[in-house]
């Protein structure tokens, strides 16, 4: 869609954020003429933080939804943006992190939020326990991309109050760091974990930045039937035909795409064109 028929061109839309996150939401806005309006003064980690002293109370999209607000009262505009990342080991294949990125342009002019996800196994995250005596070695720091990545030093086990240590880019902060959560902890244990926080973690921004884009599409996108803007994938269908046999599999066939405003769905084949499963996702094939 060109910037001239974007239904969102030229509009101003309040972002709060307190960890540099316009640097990487701001050029897919600009591409369309939209303007985002840092709100000052608005404390985003009382909703939670990577690092464990406040717990996120919320589910994930309610958390992002309540951070654009946070950035729609303090602008006073009726349009806010806001992201929400999580972190995990992966849900298939364990030995991989996988990080869930989301992004939520929420627009009272028109009673919407629209939402946009995306999955990442490139995540730089991670987190080590060192006993009295341990070494952090230099392996270890290479596989979380230290020092481009920054990490997180606290006690073990952790305590509220107890001692943290953030955004750490230095190899002798990084040690004194170690230093006193060791002295601090009952049991003489540090953990070090990657600072996931964006403008801590240049992996995490790069993800921002290209879900930044594929939000913009989604907002660009009306509805076939109402015009309403943010039609997009909402769902999937399973039962895609195995290459061998024929029989329905688990893996998805079709992904269905439906509009928030007026519920018109369309049901379309896989975005990427695959008619036929592997033999290997097949109970049949491979019992």
């Amino acid at each position: 869609m060109s910037e001239a028929a974007h239904p969102y061109r030229g509009v101003a839309i309040a972002l709060a954020t307190l960890h540099g996150k316009a640097e990487a939401l701001t050029p897919a806005f600009a591409a369309i003429g939209a303007r985002l309006v840092m709100a000052e003064g608005v404390d985003t980690d009382a909703l939670g933080t990577f690092s464990g002293e406040i717990e996120r109370g919320l589910p994930m999209l309610d958390t992002a939804i309540a951070k654009a607000r946070l950035g729609m009262a303090a602008t006073g505009l009726p349009l806010g943006l806001a992201t929400e990342g999580s972190f995990g080991p992966h849900p298939v294949i364990g030995f991989l992190p996988l990080h869930r990125e989301l992004a939520v342009l929420v627009d009272d002019t028109r009673g919407l939020v629209i939402a946009e996800w995306l999955d990442s196994q490139q995540a730089r995250y991670g987190g080590c326990l060192l006993q009295t005596g341990d070494i952090l070695e230099e392996a270890q720091l290479q596989r979380f991309g230290f020092p481009e990545h920054a990490l997180i030093v606290r006690s073990e086990p952790f305590a509220p109050g107890g001692p943290v240590s953030k955004g750490i880019r230095d190899r002798s902060a990084l040690e004194a760091a170690i230093d006193t959560c060791r002295r601090a902890s009952l049991l003489g244990q540090a953990w070090v974990e990657t600072d996931m926080r964006a403008h801590m973690n240049p992996t995490r921004m790069q993800q921002i930045a290209l879900l930044a884009e594929r939000l913009v599409s989604r907002a660009g996108a009306c509805c076939p039937q109402c015009r309403t803007p943010g039609f997009g994938k909402t769902g999937i269908l399973p039962g895609l035909p195995c290459a061998d046999c024929g029989t329905p599999t688990a893996a998805v066939l079709s992904e269905v795409a439906s509009c928030s405003a007026c519920g018109f769905r369309d049901v379309r084949g896989r975005s990427d064109g695959l008619t036929e499963a592997d033999p290997a996702q097949c109970d049949l094939c491979n019992p």
